[in-house]
């Protein structure tokens, strides 16, 4: 199937590692260009060169009020053009509500909430229908299944994630009449640097997990990254609002 994506041009934030470099990766193979970035410049460096003249990198942070300048500066001057963006930032640190400092929910909010804000913003006006774009484009926020379902001991995620949630389907309405659609892509336990982090030091955790997927494994980078992709894509054309999850059927609300 042919998905379109060829030389159309996609900035992924948090594309060096994960379900951002997965999707990165996706968007690639099928024909895209991508602007991938990181706050780690090394990092960012070795991932644009897997794909050679497809990517370019930017060490940025997302946090950054002129991240999203750099992003789209970057797109412009290399590819010429912009048709969208996966947002994926790391996840913030676990913890419980009354326990979380509130120097960490300032600075997770920055990172997740407000930067994913400011590129949503930044990004608007340069996705509306137009020349040299002749169709809509389309943005892709990384959430969690927490969306949803609050995880325990993420208690951060559970309230920034579920906001962005909602805030995805403010600017279906805002966007639409643009043909700019806007998705949030809620992931389930993935086999990802930060899973493997949050299962240091608990043996049973990974069999727990796999006990309460239907599918009764944690996905791969990979099938993330191409669903993502798809969803990015002119083939979705009419899908705008929606929380996708994309989670072996983990998440049992509808």
């Amino acid at each position: 199937m042919d998905l379109g994506l060829a030389e159309r041009v996609y900035l992924v934030t948090g594309g060096t590692s994960g379900l951002g470099h997965a999707t990165a990766e996706a968007l690639v193979r099928d024909g895209a260009k991508v602007v991938v970035s990181s706050r780690d410049e090394a990092r960012v460096a070795k991932a644009a060169a897997e794909w050679g003249s497809s990517a370019i990198g930017v060490a940025v942070d997302n946090a950054d009020p002129d991240a999203p300048r750099r992003l789209t500066d970057a797109a412009l001057a290399a590819f010429g053009r912009v048709d969208g963006a996966l947002v994926s930032v790391g996840g913030p640190p676990p913890g419980v509500t009354t326990t979380v400092s509130d120097d960490a929910w300032r600075q997770s909010f920055e990172s997740i909430f407000l930067g994913t804000v400011r590129l949503v913003r930044h990004l608007a006006p340069l996705l509306a229908r137009g020349e040299p774009r002749d169709d809509g484009g389309a943005i892709a926020v990384v959430l969690s299944s927490s969306a949803k379902t609050p995880l325990p001991r993420l208690s951060v995620s559970n309230g920034l994630r579920a906001g962005l949630a909602m805030l995805i389907k403010d600017l279906a309405d805002e966007l639409g009449p643009q043909d700019t659609r806007v998705l949030g892509l809620l992931p389930g336990k993935v086999l990802t640097g930060r899973t493997l982090a949050l299962e240091k030091g608990d043996p049973q955790a990974r069999t727990r997990a796999e006990a309460a997927i239907p599918l009764r494994r944690l996905g791969d980078p990979a099938e993330f990254g191409q669903m993502a992709a798809v969803l990015l894509s002119p083939a979705a054309s009419y899908v705008t609002g929606s929380l996708v999850s994309i989670d072996g059927g983990a998440i049992r609300a509808l």
